[in-house]
Order: C-alpha cells, then sequence, then structure tokens
C-alpha cells in the first residue's frame, strides 16, 4: 500500500512545491530497497556495491566504522563475516521528494541479537538508477 501523496507546500506555505511520495517514485523506491536488503543478506557484494553511489563523496556511518567514500565501504564489505547477515525489518518508512530523492528508515532485529538495529538511507536517482548515497546503522539496547 503507498501512503498518500502530500506536497511540502502544503506543510509549509513559504516552501516550493516538491511532491512527496508520489506512487509510481515510492514504488521504485521500495523495489530497489528490497533489492538492496536481499544482497545484504544473502551477502551479494556486487549488488550492494551497484546500489551505492561509487564516489568518494559517498559516506557509510556503521554501528561500529565510520567509512568515506565507496573504495571504504567495498574494502568493509569485503572484510566483513559473510555469515548471521539475516534479520528481520520493522517500521520501515520510505519517502520520496520529488522523482530524484529518497529516504529509506527501518529498524532490524537479528535472531539471538540483543540490540534493536536502526538504518537510514539517502537515496538519489541518478543517470544509471537510484544510488545509496549515504546511510547509517547503530544498534541500541530495546525500549523498557
Amino acid at each position: 500500500m503507498n501512503p498518500p501523496a502530500v506536497t511540502p507546500a502544503a506543510m509549509f506555505p513559504d516552501s516550493a512545491a516538491l511532491p512527496v511520495n508520489l506512487p509510481a517514485v515510492h514504488a521504485e523506491v521500495s523495489a530497489v530497497f528490497a533489492r538492496y536488503e536481499d544482497a545484504l543478506v544473502h551477502n551479494k557484494l556486487d549488488v550492494l556495491d551497484e546500489l551505492f553511489w561509487p564516489s568518494e563523496h559517498t559516506v557509510r556511518y556503521g554501528a561500529g566504522e565510520n567509512l568515506h567514500g565507496i573504495e571504504a565501504i567495498r574494502a568493509f564489505r569485503l572484510a566483513r563475516p559473510s555469515q548471521g547477515l539475516a534479520r528481520t525489518l520493522q517500521n520501515t518508512v520510505i519517502t520520496t521528494f520529488g522523482h530524484h530523492f529518497a529516504t529509506a528508515m527501518t529498524e532490524f532485529r537479528r535472531e539471538g541479537g540483543t540490540k534493536v538495529g536502526r538504518q537510514s538511507q539517502t537515496w538519489v536517482r541518478l543517470p544509471e538508477g537510484w544510488r545509496v548515497v549515504a546511510a547509517h546503522v547503530s544498534l541500541i539496547d530495546p525500549p523498557a
């Protein structure tokens, strides 16, 4: 189910009209987010690499690392364990802005884990398709 389309102009009359959650754009980002998730839990490094912007400006802050640039992100992925990546997502929120920008936020749990994971991604539609330009992963104790 797609969320209703709203515009920042409706929320903030002084802002430029930028459609939020256009159904077709939301569907595109939801599909690429699902493709990313599948690649992540199955350690498909080629797909993960494809879906990140190949730039020195790409940033990924992880639970224990700060990675600046695609080369640092690639090196991290090559070195990390390829087992135990399965997880269950919850409270996923994808928000699109116009036709070329989106955010994807989700919480996750790993089987047997005691922490709640949080993941934030910034997606931009580039000529080659939707790409993550910034990402953040963190772990917290479950709410009491």
